[in-house]
């Protein structure tokens, strides 16, 4: 079986993968940071490339939004292109009152109250880890850029908050889990990773927040976005 939703060939796409939602994001990535760039995927418009990030062979493409979609695209990339590591870099909004806007958070694991990991896979727990070794080299980077990030648990909602009160989620969510963001992604690609025993980690730029007014201009979210793409390109 092939890939049905990636039309690269093998050795088109790099052992390890940074995936932002929007493939928009990704093509800026490319042309941005990387050289030698080539577009090795267009199927659905759900853009990939691959090129070179000082010397390091690299791939970025989109995962589209919410955890089936990445969950698809995870899972090719693991299944049938042999990728080792992949780091999510999306945006989400703060669910607590000491992570600000303009924070980058990077996701110890994620909670989610989904079916997608009972679905495939049986697995019961609302709560996957992402990998200790990429976070290890993600926190490592962070301290020689001094960047500052936080680290903890991230809510991953089948929902666009900013659209929906998800109250009711949160009061099911266990006491001893401090819940730092929500995004929409991060638990479908722990769990496809853990499935492919390959390594998955996520960086969150904090775009809004209850807790402050308003959201970033576009100038000051561009920035942000950009410290934490360098960060997780550094990384690797």
């Amino acid at each position: 079986m092939n890939a049905i939703h990636i039309e690269a060939k093998k050795e088109d796409i790099a052992n390890v993968v940074l995936m932002p939602g929007d493939p928009l994001r990704a093509k800026y990535i490319a042309e941005t940071f990387l050289t030698d760039v080539t577009l090795i995927n267009s199927v659905r418009n759900m853009l990939g490339y691959t090129g070179f990030y000082k010397n390091k062979r690299v791939t970025v493409m989109g995962s589209g939004m919410g955890i089936p979609s990445i969950g698809i695209y995870s899972y090719e990339l693991y299944k049938f292109y042999d990728v080792d590591k992949i780091i999510r870099i999306g945006t989400g909004g703060s669910l607590n009152k000491d992570i600000k806007i303009k924070d980058i958070v990077l996701a110890s694991n994620s909670y989610s109250p989904s079916s997608f990991a009972y679905v495939w896979g049986k697995e019961v727990s609302n709560i996957i880890n992402s990998n200790e070794e990429l976070n290890k080299d993600i926190i490592s980077t962070a301290n020689k850029l001094k960047t500052d990030i936080k680290m903890g648990t991230i809510l991953t909602a089948d929902v666009f908050t900013v659209y929906a009160d998800i109250s009711h989620i949160l009061d099911k969510v266990p006491k001893h889990i401090n819940l730092l963001c929500n995004e929409m992604e991060a638990f479908g690609l722990f769990h496809v990773a853990n499935i492919c025993g390959r390594k998955a980690s996520c960086l969150v730029s904090i775009v809004d927040s209850p807790f402050e007014e308003g959201m970033l201009n576009t100038e000051d979210k561009e920035k942000n976005l950009n410290d934490m793409i360098l960060l997780a390109l550094e990384s690797i």
